[in-house]
């Protein structure tokens, strides 16, 4: 069966190059004033990966990507505004007619970016063709800060985590988890699996979620420094024999 991609059917003037993305990117990062070696140490991608895909050789992932434009302060809408576009801040309801989001094809995912117009949102809509068959390395598991949600429109995809598990969809399916866990697309049907997807940049709930533990564990601290001078710490052995002589007395 012959394999589609996302362009197959999308105008040709809205698929983005690598050409064109990478002048995209070293324009952004000149205005800014900046060399490649500072732009990696921002980011967290490598001088090699920035220079190669500013000049239009490697195709970036979605991690890598989103790295490099939160750096350069640039959002989705303005790193994948279609030619002749200027994404401008999100005011109202933004329409993206059948096939013309923006196309951009990465490592392991063809993807359609979608409401590009818009600069600032806090959700970046995409549909994607998964070309990816297999697993190949570590490498290939992107993680980025916020949520994500995955619906399959067709085929079927395995989700791979970084911590071992999967979870395999079919048309119909979805899923919906944090992007910080590594993670990365497979197509397991014999027809490209193709998806809709939406991804959310750090909430403050996920922010103060994040928190907690450590506040909680502070304050833990907190009481054990104020206690008692003197006082000893209670072993589990003895610890466990004084919950058994209370639970005796509540008898």
């Amino acid at each position: 069966m012959k394999e589609t991609n996302a362009s197959a059917h999308v105008d040709p003037s809205r698929t983005l190059d690598r050409e064109t993305f990478g002048k995209r990117l070293r324009g952004a990062r000149k205005a800014l004033g900046w060399t490649l070696a500072h732009l990696a140490e921002l980011s967290g991608v490598s001088i090699t990966t920035i220079s190669r895909a500013e000049r239009g050789q490697l195709a970036l992932g979605y991690d890598n990507f989103a790295a490099i434009g939160k750096a350069l302060q640039m959002d989705m809408g303005e790193m994948f505004a279609g030619a002749g576009e200027t994404a401008a801040p999100f005011q109202g309801p933004i329409v993206t007619r059948a096939n013309q989001g923006v196309v951009y094809t990465g490592q392991s995912i063809a993807y359609e970016f979608l409401c590009t117009e818009a600069a600032g949102k806090q959700m970046s809509p995409t549909v994607a063709t998964v070309h990816a068959r297999h697993i190949t390395g570590p490498e290939v598991f992107a993680s980025h800060p916020g949520e994500e949600f995955i619906y399959v429109l067709s085929g079927e995809v395995e989700v791979h985590f970084s911590n071992g598990e999967f979870v395999r969809l079919a048309r119909g399916d979805s899923l919906y988890f944090d992007a910080r866990l590594g993670h990365a697309y497979i197509s397991v049907s014999r027809q490209l699996a193709r998806t809709i997807g939406v991804t959310t940049s750090e909430s403050q709930q996920m922010r103060s979620a994040q928190a907690l533990p450590a506040a909680v564990s502070g304050k833990v601290k907190e009481r054990r420094a104020v206690a008692a001078p003197g006082a000893k710490a209670v072993s589990g052995k003895r610890a466990g024999t004084a919950a058994k002589r209370a639970v005796k007395i509540k008898r």
